[in-house]
């Protein structure tokens, strides 16, 4: 049996809020059980709020929990805020060093992996300058490098990549893939869905300061986006009665069909696409459509979309490739619509928490339509309809 290195047993957190005279109690975390097998990645995700960030702080020793247990085995490197761990009167290089032999290590272990991490983290010029003149971004980049490079037994990694440009999100992913492969235990918290599903083995939903589902990240992520979307119709409202349209999109997932292995695609290289729905009955005539959104999640750029669909009960998959994709380097916020022919109602939807990291490459400014070819497959009969192809439109 494979061992455990991180074990969560019946945790909760409980603080006290409120002035003096009106002190009341609350609960950021209640009934938590969690195990990690060695080796293996979990992924949690959830609304901000929901007890993320409290947990990952109890993990990562920052504060102790008020009920339960918690066992971590083998040495363990936390990213809840990279380079909190930095004194700022020294430099690069001497922090390097620091951070190592609080993880334990020996100043020669340290020193045959210091090169790989100023590489890693873009610093060679500044390595021997005080961190207090460091910027944000070379902060974060030599705080995850000596993590991420010190190989720790467990690695501990919060939502604290997303304020690294766009190419060193994608290279911190891939890092981390490689850490995976190499046996390293991986806790992984993120909105970024595609990372939770390429990078875990499986995921935990929090809602509230409680776990609302476990198991594959697939299954997981579906199960977060059905409770979004009764949030946004009512809060309280039975999933069902909001999702009476008759169908909605479970899972939106992306990959460099070239390098299945690889966190991020690259600009005017292939992608690969399936939006995954389920349907309550049938439902003769709908579009799919795929948005790309730039990196502030509200300005669309691009899409991509089906032509007419027919869709029955249990539900489907839609397939999109591209063979090209003319988008510059960058990360971008996905999202999709189901919308009905004959009225043009949206039916579903699909939030824009997947994210798509772009590297360069050989592309081009991107197109507001961008080619592509797109293909269904009913689940019950497994059919494929012909593909389908899509050709660039002018924009406006």
């Amino acid at each position: 049996m494979t061992p455990l290195d991180i074990s969560v047993q019946n945790v909760g957190k409980q603080y006290r809020i409120g002035a003096a005279r009106e002190r009341s109690t609350f609960w950021a975390l209640r009934n938590v059980s969690i195990d990690v097998a060695r080796g293996t990645s979990l992924g949690i995700i959830g609304r901000n709020g929901a007890g993320k960030s409290t947990l990952f702080k109890l993990l990562a020793g920052i504060t102790a929990p008020t009920t339960g247990r918690i066992v971590l085995n083998g040495r363990v490197a936390a990213l809840i805020e990279v380079g909190s761990g930095f004194h700022p009167e020294l430099t690069g290089r001497e922090n390097v060093f620091l951070s190592g032999s609080l993880l334990g290590m020996k100043r020669r272990e340290i020193a045959s992996k210091l090169n790989r991490i100023v590489e890693f983290a873009g610093v060679e010029r500044f390595i021997d300058t005080p961190v207090k003149w460091y910027s944000s971004g070379m902060y974060v980049r030599l705080g995850f490098a000596i993590a991420a490079h010190l190989e720790p037994h467990i690695l501990l990694v919060d939502e604290v990549l997303a304020v690294g440009d766009a190419e060193f999100q994608a290279r911190c992913l891939q890092r981390i893939q490689e850490l995976k492969a190499q046996g390293t235990t991986n806790l992984f918290i993120s909105h970024d869905l595609t990372a939770i599903e390429r990078l875990c083995d499986s995921a935990v939903l929090l809602e509230r300061g409680e776990m609302a589902a476990t198991g594959a990240p697939a299954d997981v992520v579906a199960t977060y986006h059905r409770r979004l979307i009764a949030h946004a119709n009512a809060p309280g409202e039975p999933v069902a009665k909001a999702l009476k349209s008759g169908i909605t999109v479970t899972n939106l997932a992306t990959w460099d069909p070239g390098d299945s292995d690889s966190i991020a695609c690259r600009s005017g290289g292939p992608l690969a696409v399936t939006l995954k729905y389920e349907a309550t009955r049938m439902l003769p005539a709908v579009e799919f459509e795929l948005r790309f959104y730039a990196a502030d999640g509200t300005t669309r750029i691009a899409t991509l979309q089906t032509g007419e669909v027919s869709v029955d009960v249990p539900g489907g998959t839609i397939e999109f490739a591209v063979a090209a994709l003319p988008l510059n380097a960058g990360s971008y916020f996905l999202g999709a619509v189901v919308r009905d022919l004959a009225s043009g109602k949206d039916l579903g939807w699909w939030d824009g928490e997947t994210r798509l990291h772009v590297q360069e490459g050989q592309g081009r400014a991107s197109e507001y339509q961008i080619p592509h070819t797109w293909r269904h497959v009913q689940a019950d009969a497994g059919e494929r309809t012909p593909a389908a192809s899509v050709r660039s439109k002018p924009t406006g």
